[in-house]
Protein backbone atom coordinates (compact mmCIF):
# COMPACT_ATOMS: atom_id res chain seq x y z
CA UNK A 1 0.00 0.00 0.00
CA UNK A 2 1.30 3.41 -0.89
CA UNK A 3 2.17 5.98 1.77
CA UNK A 4 -0.74 8.16 2.86
CA UNK A 5 0.68 11.66 2.18
CA UNK A 6 -1.30 14.86 2.51
CA UNK A 7 -4.43 15.15 0.40
CA UNK A 8 -4.61 18.65 -1.03
CA UNK A 9 -7.45 20.79 0.27
CA UNK A 10 -8.38 18.45 3.12
CA UNK A 11 -7.95 18.83 6.87
CA UNK A 12 -7.34 15.27 8.08
CA UNK A 13 -4.01 13.72 7.15
CA UNK A 14 -5.26 10.13 7.33
CA UNK A 15 -8.34 7.95 6.97
CA UNK A 16 -8.17 5.34 9.71
CA UNK A 17 -10.90 2.69 9.68
CA UNK A 18 -13.99 3.18 11.86
CA UNK A 19 -13.57 1.87 15.40
CA UNK A 20 -16.66 -0.28 14.80
CA UNK A 21 -15.11 -2.13 11.86
CA UNK A 22 -13.21 -5.31 12.80
CA UNK A 23 -10.80 -5.34 9.85
CA UNK A 24 -8.41 -2.41 10.22
CA UNK A 25 -6.57 -0.74 7.35
CA UNK A 26 -3.66 1.63 7.71
CA UNK A 27 -1.43 3.29 5.11
CA UNK A 28 2.32 2.68 5.21
CA UNK A 29 5.38 3.53 3.12
CA UNK A 30 6.17 0.57 0.90
CA UNK A 31 9.57 1.92 -0.16
CA UNK A 32 8.73 2.61 -3.78
CA UNK A 33 10.19 5.69 -5.39
CA UNK A 34 8.71 9.01 -6.41
CA UNK A 35 8.30 7.60 -9.92
CA UNK A 36 5.00 6.08 -8.76
CA UNK A 37 1.86 7.75 -10.12
CA UNK A 38 0.63 10.54 -7.83
CA UNK A 39 -2.34 9.86 -5.59
CA UNK A 40 -5.58 11.18 -7.11
CA UNK A 41 -7.24 14.16 -5.46
CA UNK A 42 -9.90 13.11 -2.96
CA UNK A 43 -13.34 13.73 -4.44
CA UNK A 44 -16.48 14.56 -2.45
CA UNK A 45 -19.44 12.20 -2.73
CA UNK A 46 -22.99 13.07 -1.70
CA UNK A 47 -25.48 10.44 -0.60
CA UNK A 48 -29.13 10.91 0.47
CA UNK A 49 -30.16 9.75 3.92
CA UNK A 50 -33.85 8.99 4.25
CA UNK A 51 -34.44 9.83 7.89
CA UNK A 52 -37.75 9.10 9.63
CA UNK A 53 -37.58 12.22 11.81
CA UNK A 54 -35.69 15.47 11.50
CA UNK A 55 -35.65 17.02 14.99
CA UNK A 56 -33.01 15.62 17.34
CA UNK A 57 -33.16 16.09 21.10
CA UNK A 58 -30.51 16.08 23.81
CA UNK A 59 -30.36 16.52 27.57
CA UNK A 60 -26.83 17.93 27.79
CA UNK A 61 -26.79 20.64 30.49
CA UNK A 62 -23.95 22.67 28.93
CA UNK A 63 -25.05 23.04 25.31
CA UNK A 64 -27.76 25.70 25.52
CA UNK A 65 -30.39 24.00 23.34
CA UNK A 66 -32.22 20.68 23.51
CA UNK A 67 -33.66 20.53 19.98
CA UNK A 68 -31.61 20.62 16.82
CA UNK A 69 -31.68 19.92 13.10
CA UNK A 70 -28.64 18.81 11.12
CA UNK A 71 -29.35 18.78 7.38
CA UNK A 72 -26.00 17.05 6.72
CA UNK A 73 -23.76 14.35 8.20
CA UNK A 74 -20.08 14.93 7.56
CA UNK A 75 -18.74 18.31 6.52
CA UNK A 76 -16.67 19.31 3.53
CA UNK A 77 -15.19 22.29 5.40
CA UNK A 78 -12.71 19.76 6.81
CA UNK A 79 -12.03 21.52 10.12
CA UNK A 80 -9.42 19.36 11.80
CA UNK A 81 -10.80 20.00 15.29
CA UNK A 82 -14.48 19.27 14.50
CA UNK A 83 -16.14 17.50 17.43
CA UNK A 84 -18.63 15.81 15.04
CA UNK A 85 -15.94 13.72 13.34
CA UNK A 86 -16.38 10.64 15.58
CA UNK A 87 -20.02 10.34 14.47
CA UNK A 88 -18.87 9.06 11.07
CA UNK A 89 -17.55 5.96 12.82
CA UNK A 90 -21.15 4.94 13.57
CA UNK A 91 -21.67 4.78 9.80
CA UNK A 92 -18.70 2.42 9.39
CA UNK A 93 -16.65 5.27 7.93
CA UNK A 94 -13.51 7.06 9.01
CA UNK A 95 -13.70 10.23 11.15
CA UNK A 96 -10.67 11.32 9.10
CA UNK A 97 -10.90 12.01 5.38
CA UNK A 98 -14.21 10.13 4.99
CA UNK A 99 -15.86 12.68 7.30
CA UNK A 100 -15.00 15.56 4.98
CA UNK A 101 -15.47 13.78 1.64
CA UNK A 102 -18.42 11.39 2.14
CA UNK A 103 -21.35 13.64 2.92
CA UNK A 104 -24.90 12.52 3.71
CA UNK A 105 -27.85 14.86 3.19
CA UNK A 106 -31.51 14.70 4.19
CA UNK A 107 -33.62 15.44 1.11
CA UNK A 108 -36.94 15.20 2.97
CA UNK A 109 -35.96 17.46 5.86
CA UNK A 110 -38.54 20.16 5.10
CA UNK A 111 -41.40 17.71 4.65
CA UNK A 112 -40.56 15.88 7.88
CA UNK A 113 -40.36 19.18 9.74
CA UNK A 114 -43.76 20.26 8.45
CA UNK A 115 -45.24 16.96 9.64
CA UNK A 116 -43.71 17.48 13.11
CA UNK A 117 -44.97 21.05 13.38
CA UNK A 118 -48.48 20.04 12.29
CA UNK A 119 -48.99 17.46 15.03
CA UNK A 120 -51.74 18.57 17.44
CA UNK A 121 -49.54 17.98 20.49
CA UNK A 122 -46.50 19.83 19.15
CA UNK A 123 -45.29 22.68 21.36
CA UNK A 124 -42.73 25.17 20.00
CA UNK A 125 -39.28 25.60 21.47
CA UNK A 126 -36.21 27.11 19.81
CA UNK A 127 -34.58 24.71 17.35
CA UNK A 128 -30.87 25.04 16.65
CA UNK A 129 -29.67 24.36 13.09
CA UNK A 130 -26.07 23.15 12.74
CA UNK A 131 -25.31 21.74 16.19
CA UNK A 132 -23.12 19.01 14.66
CA UNK A 133 -22.10 19.88 11.09
CA UNK A 134 -22.31 23.13 9.17
CA UNK A 135 -25.73 23.69 7.55
CA UNK A 136 -24.10 25.99 4.97
CA UNK A 137 -21.27 23.75 3.79
CA UNK A 138 -20.59 23.69 0.02
CA UNK A 139 -23.28 21.11 -0.82
CA UNK A 140 -25.97 23.48 0.46
CA UNK A 141 -25.34 25.84 -2.45
CA UNK A 142 -27.01 23.41 -4.84
CA UNK A 143 -29.11 21.19 -2.54
CA UNK A 144 -30.73 24.06 -0.58
CA UNK A 145 -31.86 21.77 2.25
CA UNK A 146 -31.15 24.32 4.96
CA UNK A 147 -33.06 26.93 3.00
CA UNK A 148 -36.07 24.61 2.65
CA UNK A 149 -36.04 24.05 6.43
CA UNK A 150 -35.96 27.81 7.03
CA UNK A 151 -38.91 28.24 4.66
CA UNK A 152 -40.93 25.90 6.88
CA UNK A 153 -39.78 27.75 10.01
CA UNK A 154 -40.88 31.02 8.41
CA UNK A 155 -44.34 29.73 7.41
CA UNK A 156 -45.00 28.33 10.90
CA UNK A 157 -43.42 31.34 12.67
CA UNK A 158 -41.17 28.95 14.59
CA UNK A 159 -38.10 30.24 16.53
CA UNK A 160 -34.72 29.09 15.26
CA UNK A 161 -31.01 29.71 15.78
CA UNK A 162 -28.23 28.90 13.31
CA UNK A 163 -24.47 28.46 13.59
CA UNK A 164 -22.12 28.46 10.60
CA UNK A 165 -18.68 29.45 9.40
CA UNK A 166 -19.91 30.13 5.86
CA UNK A 167 -21.02 33.37 4.30
CA UNK A 168 -23.49 31.32 2.23
CA UNK A 169 -25.92 32.11 5.05
CA UNK A 170 -26.33 35.56 3.49
CA UNK A 171 -28.08 33.94 0.52
CA UNK A 172 -31.06 33.40 2.83
CA UNK A 173 -31.31 36.96 4.13
CA UNK A 174 -34.74 37.29 2.54
CA UNK A 175 -36.08 34.63 4.92
CA UNK A 176 -33.90 35.54 7.90
CA UNK A 177 -34.79 39.22 7.60
CA UNK A 178 -38.52 38.46 7.68
CA UNK A 179 -38.09 36.21 10.70
CA UNK A 180 -35.92 38.76 12.48
CA UNK A 181 -38.75 41.30 12.26
CA UNK A 182 -40.86 38.87 14.31
CA UNK A 183 -38.07 38.02 16.81
CA UNK A 184 -37.85 34.45 15.51
CA UNK A 185 -34.21 34.04 14.53
CA UNK A 186 -30.64 34.53 15.74
CA UNK A 187 -27.35 33.53 14.12
CA UNK A 188 -23.83 32.67 15.21
CA UNK A 189 -20.83 32.95 12.91
CA UNK A 190 -17.76 31.00 14.01
CA UNK A 191 -14.42 32.79 13.58
CA UNK A 192 -11.42 30.86 14.89
CA UNK A 193 -8.70 33.16 13.63
CA UNK A 194 -8.08 36.29 11.57
CA UNK A 195 -4.92 34.71 10.16
CA UNK A 196 -5.87 33.54 6.68
CA UNK A 197 -2.99 31.04 6.49
CA UNK A 198 -3.92 29.39 9.79
CA UNK A 199 -7.58 29.33 8.79
CA UNK A 200 -6.73 27.62 5.50
CA UNK A 201 -4.63 25.01 7.29
CA UNK A 202 -7.20 24.28 10.03
CA UNK A 203 -10.42 24.78 8.02
CA UNK A 204 -9.36 24.16 4.40
CA UNK A 205 -12.75 24.53 2.69
CA UNK A 206 -14.45 27.02 4.98
CA UNK A 207 -14.93 30.70 4.18
CA UNK A 208 -12.02 33.04 4.84
CA UNK A 209 -12.10 35.12 8.05
CA UNK A 210 -12.84 38.24 5.99
CA UNK A 211 -15.91 36.67 4.39
CA UNK A 212 -17.18 35.51 7.79
CA UNK A 213 -16.91 39.06 9.12
CA UNK A 214 -18.81 40.17 6.04
CA UNK A 215 -21.54 37.64 6.89
CA UNK A 216 -21.83 39.15 10.38
CA UNK A 217 -22.06 42.59 8.83
CA UNK A 218 -24.84 41.62 6.43
CA UNK A 219 -26.80 39.62 9.00
CA UNK A 220 -26.67 42.49 11.46
CA UNK A 221 -27.71 44.98 8.78
CA UNK A 222 -30.75 42.78 8.06
CA UNK A 223 -31.74 42.95 11.74
CA UNK A 224 -30.66 39.42 12.66
CA UNK A 225 -29.18 39.27 16.21
CA UNK A 226 -25.73 37.85 15.50
CA UNK A 227 -23.19 36.20 17.79
CA UNK A 228 -19.53 35.54 17.11
CA UNK A 229 -18.21 32.15 18.19
CA UNK A 230 -14.51 32.13 18.98
CA UNK A 231 -14.39 28.37 18.93
CA UNK A 232 -12.36 26.43 19.48
CA UNK A 233 -9.77 28.27 21.52
CA UNK A 234 -6.51 26.35 21.02
CA UNK A 235 -3.90 27.33 23.62
CA UNK A 236 -0.59 28.21 22.00
CA UNK A 237 -2.12 28.39 18.51
CA UNK A 238 -4.98 30.90 18.28
CA UNK A 239 -5.73 31.93 21.89
CA UNK A 240 -3.74 35.15 21.49
CA UNK A 241 -6.30 36.31 18.90
CA UNK A 242 -9.29 36.26 21.25
CA UNK A 243 -9.48 40.03 21.74
CA UNK A 244 -8.80 40.81 18.08
CA UNK A 245 -11.56 38.46 16.87
CA UNK A 246 -14.11 39.87 19.33
CA UNK A 247 -13.19 43.44 18.40
CA UNK A 248 -13.48 42.78 14.66
CA UNK A 249 -16.82 40.99 15.11
CA UNK A 250 -18.19 43.78 17.28
CA UNK A 251 -17.22 46.35 14.66
CA UNK A 252 -19.01 44.23 12.05
CA UNK A 253 -22.20 44.31 14.11
CA UNK A 254 -22.11 41.25 16.38
CA UNK A 255 -23.97 41.83 19.65
CA UNK A 256 -22.95 38.72 21.55
CA UNK A 257 -20.09 36.25 21.79
CA UNK A 258 -19.15 32.83 23.11
CA UNK A 259 -16.03 30.66 23.24
CA UNK A 260 -15.30 26.95 23.59
CA UNK A 261 -11.94 25.45 24.46
CA UNK A 262 -10.57 22.79 22.09
CA UNK A 263 -12.23 19.41 22.65
CA UNK A 264 -10.40 16.21 21.63
CA UNK A 265 -12.72 13.23 22.27
CA UNK A 266 -12.20 9.81 20.72
CA UNK A 267 -10.49 9.86 17.29
CA UNK A 268 -10.11 13.64 17.19
CA UNK A 269 -7.11 13.63 19.52
CA UNK A 270 -5.08 11.47 17.13
CA UNK A 271 -6.25 13.37 14.03
CA UNK A 272 -5.41 16.70 15.65
CA UNK A 273 -1.98 15.54 16.85
CA UNK A 274 -1.21 14.23 13.36
CA UNK A 275 -2.28 17.52 11.77
CA UNK A 276 -0.39 19.59 14.32
CA UNK A 277 2.86 17.66 13.80
CA UNK A 278 2.71 18.38 10.06
CA UNK A 279 1.13 21.84 9.93
CA UNK A 280 2.85 23.44 12.96
CA UNK A 281 5.77 21.16 13.93
CA UNK A 282 7.60 24.01 15.68
CA UNK A 283 4.90 24.37 18.32
CA UNK A 284 3.19 20.96 18.38
CA UNK A 285 4.59 19.87 21.76
CA UNK A 286 3.87 23.26 23.33
CA UNK A 287 0.26 23.29 22.12
CA UNK A 288 -0.49 19.82 23.45
CA UNK A 289 1.18 20.66 26.76
CA UNK A 290 -1.07 23.70 27.16
CA UNK A 291 -4.15 21.69 26.12
CA UNK A 292 -3.43 19.21 28.91
CA UNK A 293 -2.92 22.05 31.39
CA UNK A 294 -6.45 23.20 30.64
CA UNK A 295 -7.81 19.65 30.84
CA UNK A 296 -6.55 18.39 34.18
CA UNK A 297 -3.49 16.73 32.66
CA UNK A 298 -5.45 14.88 29.98
CA UNK A 299 -6.04 15.49 26.29
CA UNK A 300 -9.77 15.75 27.00
CA UNK A 301 -12.07 16.10 29.98
CA UNK A 302 -15.61 14.83 29.16
CA UNK A 303 -17.24 16.02 32.39
CA UNK A 304 -20.36 18.18 32.23
CA UNK A 305 -19.62 21.74 33.25
CA UNK A 306 -15.91 21.59 32.39
CA UNK A 307 -15.74 19.98 28.93
CA UNK A 308 -16.56 23.25 27.13
CA UNK A 309 -14.20 25.63 28.94
CA UNK A 310 -11.62 23.47 30.75
CA UNK A 311 -10.30 23.82 34.29
CA UNK A 312 -7.25 25.18 36.09
CA UNK A 313 -5.32 28.48 35.96
CA UNK A 314 -4.99 28.55 32.16
CA UNK A 315 -8.72 27.97 31.64
CA UNK A 316 -9.54 30.60 34.28
CA UNK A 317 -7.28 33.12 32.54
CA UNK A 318 -9.01 32.53 29.17
CA UNK A 319 -12.41 33.03 30.80
CA UNK A 320 -11.25 36.28 32.43
CA UNK A 321 -9.83 37.58 29.15
CA UNK A 322 -13.08 36.73 27.39
CA UNK A 323 -15.21 38.51 29.99
CA UNK A 324 -12.98 41.59 29.88
CA UNK A 325 -13.05 41.73 26.07
CA UNK A 326 -16.83 41.37 25.99
CA UNK A 327 -17.18 44.35 28.33
CA UNK A 328 -14.70 46.38 26.28
CA UNK A 329 -16.46 45.69 22.98
CA UNK A 330 -20.00 45.83 24.42
CA UNK A 331 -20.88 42.22 23.72
CA UNK A 332 -23.39 40.10 25.69
CA UNK A 333 -25.09 43.18 27.16
CA UNK A 334 -28.61 42.11 26.20
CA UNK A 335 -29.86 38.54 25.88
CA UNK A 336 -31.98 37.78 22.84
CA UNK A 337 -35.22 35.93 23.56
CA UNK A 338 -37.15 34.45 20.65
CA UNK A 339 -40.92 34.81 20.48
CA UNK A 340 -42.39 31.38 21.24
CA UNK A 341 -45.93 32.71 21.14
CA UNK A 342 -45.90 33.49 17.43
CA UNK A 343 -46.04 29.83 16.36
CA UNK A 344 -49.04 29.00 14.16
CA UNK A 345 -49.90 26.06 11.93
CA UNK A 346 -50.72 27.76 8.62
CA UNK A 347 -53.91 26.77 6.78
CA UNK A 348 -53.38 24.31 3.98
CA UNK A 349 -54.86 24.89 0.53
CA UNK A 350 -58.59 24.12 0.69
CA UNK A 351 -58.84 24.51 4.48
CA UNK A 352 -61.85 26.52 5.65
CA UNK A 353 -61.03 29.62 7.70
CA UNK A 354 -62.53 29.77 11.17
CA UNK A 355 -65.06 32.41 12.09
CA UNK A 356 -62.42 34.20 14.17
CA UNK A 357 -59.80 34.09 11.38
CA UNK A 358 -62.33 35.49 8.95
CA UNK A 359 -63.11 38.36 11.29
Amino acid sequence: MAGKGTVKGRGARSNATSRYVTDKHEAFDDGWTDDDAPVAQLATTLRPEHARKIISTNDSPDIGFDRSINPYKGCEHGCIYCYARPNHAYLGLSPGQDFESRIFFKPEAARLLEVEFSRPRYRPKRIHIGGDTDPYQPAEKSLEITRSVLEVMDRFSHPVSIITKSNLITRDLDILGRMAERRLVSACVSITTLDRKLARDMEPRAATPTRRLDAIRKLSAAGVPTMVGFAPVIPGLNDHEMEAVLEAASEAGATSAMFVTLRLPQEIKDLFREWLAEARPDRAQRVMSLVRQARGGRDYDPEWGSRMKGTGPLADLMAQRFATACRRYRLNIDRFEADLGAFRVPPRPGDQLSLFDAA
